[in-house]
């Protein structure tokens, strides 16, 4: 089946998209109360708080990796995963204008650094905490994709359907031939009905054909739904997909 061609990446364009994604997830950390952002997240074991100062610190580690790309000098994105964590429990029990304060001022710095970047620079491979190594650009197309996606998971009113159409569209191309490197993902074929789009993971003729909305189709491969609107045949259930 065929998969949706990567774009190109436009670093000015990718800009205004994260410029965008990040005024909508301010909005909706503004509008929460005290209590609101001490509740339960659409993560497990993580309030509205974590999810927001996890936002914050991705900044942090986003904007040391494009000084790494620019300067040639290693600056790690965090010292360790241990040190993010303890970073994001620590900044979860924050007052609400502390956090929004912290994702607010946090964002405007990651997008400083990232107007000094060269065409080069954008090309220098950078080295992530997990291990994996890429080009800097990697980590705009990824900033972009944590603010959307983490926005929904703060559960107050953000649904995947609000995703921006191009974004849901490079994500689930991307997450589908992710997931067919894994050896834990169940074969399923993928119909977007709105754009009649195909994705395939693992055995494309023996898959189970699964048909939906892209930002459905998404959500479920995040684990961000349980496909409850998704459709396949009536003898099949919808698989439950490994975590990313």
């Amino acid at each position: 089946m065929p998969q949706q061609p990567r774009a190109a990446f436009h670093p000015a364009s990718v800009a205004c998209s994260i410029q965008a994604a990040t005024s909508q997830l301010m909005e909706t950390a503004e509008s929460l109360n005290e209590r609101e952002v001490q509740a339960p997240s659409l993560l497990p074991g993580w309030t509205r708080a974590h999810v927001l100062t996890h936002v914050a610190r991705n900044a942090d580690g986003g904007r040391r990796l494009l000084v790494w790309a620019r300067t040639g000098v290693e600056t790690s994105e965090y010292p360790s995963m241990q040190a993010r964590a303890a970073e994001i429990e620590a900044g979860a029990v924050r007052s609400l204008a502390e956090l929004v304060a912290d994702v607010r001022d946090s964002a405007d710095k990651f997008a400083e650094e990232y107007a000094r970047m060269s065409p080069q620079a954008w090309q220098s491979t950078v080295r992530w905490t997990g291990g994996h190594l890429g080009p800097a650009l990697q980590g705009a197309e990824g900033r972009l994709f944590e603010v959307l996606i983490h926005h929904v998971d703060l559960d107050a009113g953000y649904r995947p359907t609000d995703w921006p159409h191009a974004f849901t569209t490079q994500a689930l191309a991307d997450i589908s031939a992710y997931m067919s490197t894994r050896a834990d993902a169940p074969a399923v074929r993928l119909h977007a009905e709105d754009t009649q789009a195909s994705y395939s993971i693992g055995d494309g003729q023996a898959g189970i054909p699964i048909h939906g909305t892209q930002a459905a189709l998404l959500a479920w491969l995040l684990g961000r739904s349980a496909g409850d609107d998704l459709v396949a045949p009536t003898k099949c259930s919808i698989p439950k997909m490994p975590n990313l």
